[in-house]
């Protein structure tokens, strides 16, 4: 069993193996679905502070809530990834911390382009809904090969975030400078974020089955959660690409 996702690996929910918790203690679908609709509650309470601010040209007010979410995001999706059990309280918290950033950062790209951040939400949760879809019905199956591939790109590409990451130190870069081939890459990027959630879906159904137990609820969310920031920051980013090429392209 393998999954993209960091905080859902291969050895998440090992420890249920024949697990025998009490029906009412355990995690089920539904409550994880719960899980995830608070979290994502969560995060758009948060988000609308710092896009508030941002968009109301306070700038200088938002910066520090912003980098402090981004931070607080990572410490606490940490905490959630190495110890599960804390899940029913950082993974709200980690919700919390995202929903700074994430409103800052989209207040950012909307004041440049207009309606992007309204098309980036639809297209995150049109494509989320339809894997859901398409998994539910057997049209796309998290079989081994599957895992396998979806795994391999996603190390690919933190690799590539990670040389880009250095390669700023030294030059500045970015998609934008790739012109085309940048907006290739991230539309790449963006399947394979998309891709993740049929393996968070997998892992969450699996865990059910064994019987997980009930703050595994909040773990599953949590993992859904990162995925869906992933794909909803890449959607962004790939949106404001192609607007710009288009821009560019007819000046």
């Amino acid at each position: 069993m393998r999954s993209g996702n960091p905080a859902l690996n291969s050895t998440t929910f090992d420890m249920f193996r024949g697990s025998a918790y009490e029906s009412s203690n355990a995690m089920t679908i539904r409550g994880t679905a719960s899980k995830t609709m608070i979290l994502l509650g969560l995060c758009v309470g948060t988000a609308s502070m710092t896009w508030s601010m941002v968009t109301s040209q306070n700038i200088g007010g938002a910066v520090p809530w912003i980098f402090g979410g981004a931070i607080a995001g990572l410490v606490f999706g940490l905490a959630t990834a190495f110890m599960p059990r804390w899940a029913p309280v950082t993974a709200p918290l980690y919700a919390l911390a995202e929903g700074l950033f994430l409103g800052g950062l989209s207040g950012m790209y909307e004041s440049q382009l207009q309606g992007i951040v309204f098309q980036a939400l639809i297209a995150t949760f049109g494509t989320t809904f339809a894997l859901l879809l398409a998994y539910q019905s057997g049209i796309i199956r998290a079989t081994e090969n599957f895992k396998l591939g979806v795994v391999a790109a996603t190390g690919g590409i933190f690799i590539m975030y990670m040389a880009m990451w250095v390669i700023s130190f030294f030059r500045p870069v970015s998609f934008l400078a790739m012109g085309p081939w940048g907006i290739v890459i991230s539309a790449v990027i963006v399947i394979v974020a998309a891709l993740n959630l049929v393996l968070d879906f997998d892992y969450i159904e699996d865990a059910a089955r064994r019987g997980a137990p009930k703050y595994c609820e909040w773990y599953g969310a949590y993992g859904l959660m990162v995925t869906l920031v992933w794909l909803y920051v890449e959607i962004l980013r790939l949106l404001a690409l192609i607007a710009r090429y288009t821009q560019s392209s007819n000046d």
